[in-house]
């Protein structure tokens, strides 16, 4: 008996792209099993810690919570592809110079969605950093450090010149 598999396009990591999978299968399941992107990280599985996160149509969303079928005709980008022409992205950048990543499991569903946030807003509060990032759990960092590189990356990025803060809250 052969088990039924389901087929989609989509672009993905900017490159159009085709899998056949079992329809059940979440979004994160199909990216790391049948695509062999394991950047996008396996967590709760329930949607509450946002180690999954990847950009579809530019949003953040759970990758957990999507059925792999869903998909279809997307434009899907992982961890994997934020990074354009061999350079990292900005944030990337950030989260290394700032050592923003402890562990790094959290990381690329960090990066993800700052990445979202900083394609929608160029210059972020404090505020708003924590906001964009409140779906994302990490149990290393204590989060200064995310903040400070998303801050810093925006900086960046619009082409000022920016100290990274001095110390965090722990004088590290």
């Amino acid at each position: 008996m052969t088990k039924q598999k389901s087929h989609i396009r989509f672009v993905l990591n900017g490159e159009p792209a085709e899998v056949a999978f079992a329809p059940h299968k979440t979004l994160l399941e199909v990216l790391r099993e049948d695509l062999n992107l394991t950047g996008t990280k396996h967590g709760c599985e329930l949607g509450e810690c946002g180690t999954c996160t990847i950009l579809v149509d530019g949003r953040s969303i759970l990758s957990c919570l999507m059925l792999g079928l869903d998909a279809e005709g997307r434009e899907v980008t992982t961890i994997e592809g934020m990074a354009e022409a061999g350079r990292l992205h900005p944030l990337q950048d950030t989260f290394a110079d700032l050592g923003a990543a402890q562990c790094g499991y959290c990381s690329p569903g960090f990066l993800l969605a700052a990445k979202e946030l900083l394609e929608k807003n160029s210059k972020p509060t404090r505020d708003d950093i924590k906001e964009a990032l409140s779906g994302n759990l990490c149990r290393c960092t204590g989060y200064i450090k995310v903040y400070e590189a998303v801050e810093l990356a925006a900086a960046r990025m619009r082409g000022e010149e920016m100290e990274p803060a001095s110390e965090s809250i722990y004088g590290w």
